[in-house]
């Protein structure tokens, strides 16, 4: 079976890092090659190293679509792929246009809640103008697919309201990280480290995150707070921070290689997000055996059970995550509980080699059904 992968780009994103930690998974009756639209490259080594095959299309400008439909077409008619599976809002028009017109079956994905309530609050009119023109695309052609792949039951249920994708015609397959060796242990260090990551976007919640971590710093002002990541949002944190004091103990070191394994120095993870698809960093957390403490969206509850194995608060709620955090830092034990316990749950949950298997079980589903005669 000869998979064909399309997505925008391989920037370091949750969507990207699924697919790479994923495929070498997979077994060897199945040919993967992924094909990146987009000039962001910031995955490409790994993927190499991972030995999955990449094309670059190099398509310019924000969108090219008629370039890329005429890459897109000339490299699938010559490598007669059994099924494409695409990801992302422009790898996903352009596939179902291409695939369609080929008669390649295609399988698409849902990875976040992109025409949530939240979303369209934010933009403003000429925003949500163009905005919903692109919605009108994707819904229009939202049929071409002959299935979906969703990262979440949410996620899955959410686009039969605003794609129109029915239930029936969805596979829900979570997102899966390798079950690392190292586990979380309790700092005996005098400071307690609050630690997010994630792109510097409005929707990640790090504004709130920082106003509570200002209230709960002016009471235990030996904490501190770091946040990984890169983004749009940069400077209006970093005036944020500048504005409540707080260049001394919160800090922005932008994006490393590594970033999980900050995990295991700091005390406490924490993940604010307004909105996400099923996230790879909230299970890397929960991998880690590091507390949690997390907005309470039906996403992050698909793989977290509130007082259980995380702290969650409602989202946006800045007094409920200072409550958390402050308890955070007082009830250290039972925290590191809490922590072992979202472990042991991603552990049977979450391994990339089941999410692998899983994920192998619906593409071969989709070939015997859709290519294979």
């Amino acid at each position: 079976m000869k998979v064909f992968f399309t997505q925008d780009t391989l920037i370091n994103a949750g969507t990207e890092k699924s697919l790479l930690f994923t495929i070498p998974y997979f077994s060897k009756e199945i040919s993967c090659t992924v094909i990146y639209l987009y000039s962001r490259h910031d995955l490409k080594e790994a993927y190499e190293k991972a030995g999955i095959p990449v094309i670059f299309l190099n398509l310019e400008g924000k969108y090219g679509f008629l370039s890329g439909y005429k890459k897109l077409s000339k490299l699938l008619r010559e490598e007669t792929p059994d099924l494409v599976v695409s990801s992302l809002f422009r790898a996903n028009i352009l596939s179902r246009f291409v695939c369609k017109s080929l008669s390649i079956p295609l399988i698409g994905t849902l990875v976040s809640d992109s025409y949530s309530e939240i979303v369209l609050k934010k933009k403003s009119f000429f925003q949500l103008q163009k905005f919903k023109f692109f919605w009108g695309l994707d819904r229009f052609t939202a049929g071409i697919p002959n299935l979906y792949i969703a990262n979440s039951s949410f996620i899955a249920k959410s686009h039969i309201k605003t794609l129109g994708v029915p239930i029936e015609k969805t596979k829900v397959v979570y997102r899966g990280r390798n079950i690392p060796s190292q586990v979380w242990k309790k700092s005996a260090a005098d400071t307690f480290e609050f630690l997010s990551f994630g792109r510097l976007l409005q929707i990640k919640g790090f504004e709130e995150l920082i106003q509570a971590f200002a209230k709960v710093h002016s009471k235990y002002p030996n904490s501190r707070l770091v946040i990984y990541g890169e983004g749009l949002h940069r400077p209006i944190l970093e005036r944020l921070i500048k504005e409540l004091n707080l260049t001394h103990s919160v800090s922005l070191p932008g994006v490393i290689p590594n970033v999980t394994e900050m995990l295991y120095q700091a005390d406490c993870f924490v993940f604010p997000s307004w909105y996400e698809g099923f996230s790879g960093a909230l299970v890397e957390a929960m991998m880690a055996g590091i507390p949690i403490i997390a907005s309470d969206i039906p996403m992050n509850l698909e793989a977290v059970n509130p007082e259980e194995n995380a702290l969650t608060f409602p989202v946006r709620d800045v007094k409920a995550l200072i409550q958390k955090m402050e308890y955070a830092i007082t009830h250290q034990n039972e925290m590191a509980e809490l922590g072992k316990n979202a472990r042991r749950e991603a552990c049977r949950r979450f391994d990339i080699q089941v999410i692998a298997k899983q994920y192998e079980a619906v593409l071969r589903e989709a070939y015997l059904k859709y290519a294979a005669h």
